[in-house]
């Protein structure tokens, strides 16, 4: 395997044909390594998990899936620890290049996927997506990215993050590579027409001031081809409450499915990590107890909004992908600003598409398509209908 970019995993070496016959014949795909392939060990992006887990028995059935529909695995994609990360700069393994702007990161944690299919390695690659781990880096590398409603993908054989919030996504080139994928991971349907487009104002006053215009121009572009926006504001609370809830749930979820290895284990992590498990494991019920009632109430307004086939279109990330090497307090203050963005979708369980849509800086900027719950393939459509986007 060509591994110029450092986008897959060191510790395994697999090609797996796909079926002779099927939809996806003659293409290549990885996966993130959090997704089991039978007879290997993920790492998870950390030596201690590969070190203390078993090979997997089973095959998860969503690489599973894409076997059966002719598609061929080349490999396992190098992800943050745990993928407990925005960033992609693994402390053991590596950044993996980030070909659309190489002094850049690629995001994470799906960052070897979404690095594998920005540098050509393979046609599409599987992510996952908690907190923005597909629409992060699909933005940064300049790829198609979609996180689907959540539960309309199985997770079985799928490392467990924050369960509540964790989905199946993929990365592709191009909307019609990113389409066909969907048929065959989605249930069986037709996408819907879409309905009034809608402009999140206050997502869009949370990016960075160089890269407002640039994304204003781009939901101009969606506006042409899917009619005029209507402003919304999202969250009336602000968006930084948003986040505190999303946090608090987040953590305590991610606490609940690795903080007895964390514990007894105690292994070695990179910068950053450990401080967020030791975060997670300070979540007081009485927080968990707010987060999930707001929750509750948010996914509701939300859903409500979009119920007749409306389309919210939000930021995919604040701004391009920061640069290699920052120091944590800028890690931090980016982190936060993005998933401020990042958590509208994952708080109301909806899809997310993520379209690359312009440049800043010389480097990418996705804009993202919300739909209502089950609404996948309208999305995957509409990507579809609108071509290539006019990136400036």
């Amino acid at each position: 395997m060509d591994d110029r970019l450092g986008a897959f995993c060191r510790h395994v070496d697999l090609r797996i044909e796909g079926a002779s016959d099927g939809p996806l014949c003659g293409l290549e795909f990885a996966a993130k390594d959090i997704y089991d392939v039978a007879g290997h060990t993920c790492c998870c992006g950390n030596p201690d998990w590969l070190e203390s887990h078993p090979p997997a028995e089973r095959t998860a059935p969503a690489v599973a899936a894409l076997l059966d529909a002719g598609a061929t695995l080349v490999g396992k994609t190098l992800t943050d620890e745990l993928a407990f990360s925005l960033n992609g700069e693994n402390h053991h393994y590596g950044t993996p290049v980030n070909s659309a702007a190489p002094d850049r990161i690629p995001g994470g944690s799906s960052n070897g996927s979404a690095a594998a299919v920005a540098g050509g390695l393979v046609d599409f690659a599987l992510g996952s997506d908690t907190g923005g781990s597909v629409r992060a880096p699909a933005s940064y590398c300049g790829l198609y990215g979609l996180r689907p409603s959540h539960g309309a993908i199985s997770l079985a054989g799928v490392m467990p993050l924050a369960p509540s919030f964790d989905t199946v996504g993929w990365f592709a080139r191009d909307a019609g590579c990113l389409d066909r994928v969907g048929d065959v991971l989605l249930d069986p349907g037709d996408a819907r027409p879409p309905g009034r487009l809608l402009y999140a104002a206050d997502a869009f006053d949370r990016v960075l001031p160089g890269a407002r215009t640039a994304l204003d121009d781009a939901a101009g572009w969606l506006a042409d081809s899917l009619g005029p926006a209507d402003p919304v504001t999202v969250a009336d609370e602000g968006l930084d409450a948003w986040l505190t809830h999303f946090q608090a749930l987040q953590w305590r979820e991610i606490w609940e499915s690795h903080g007895a290895w964390v514990t007894s284990r105690n292994p070695t992590f990179g910068p950053g990590i450990a401080e967020r498990f030791r975060l997670a494991s300070e979540v007081s019920d009485g927080l968990v107890a707010r987060a999930t009632a707001f929750r509750r109430d948010a996914a509701e307004r939300l859903q409500s909004l979009l119920s007749d086939d409306a389309i919210l279109v939000i930021p995919s990330a604040p701004g391009a992908a920061p640069f290699k090497g920052l120091p944590q307090d800028q890690v931090v203050d980016y982190r936060n600003r993005a998933l401020s963005i990042l958590c509208i979708a994952g708080l109301a369980y909806l899809p997310q598409l993520s379209i690359p849509a312009s440049v800043v800086d010389g480097a990418p900027l996705g804009i993202s398509l919300v739909g209502g719950p089950g609404s996948d393939r309208t999305l995957l459509a509409v990507a579809r209908r609108l071509g290539p986007p006019p990136i400036r």
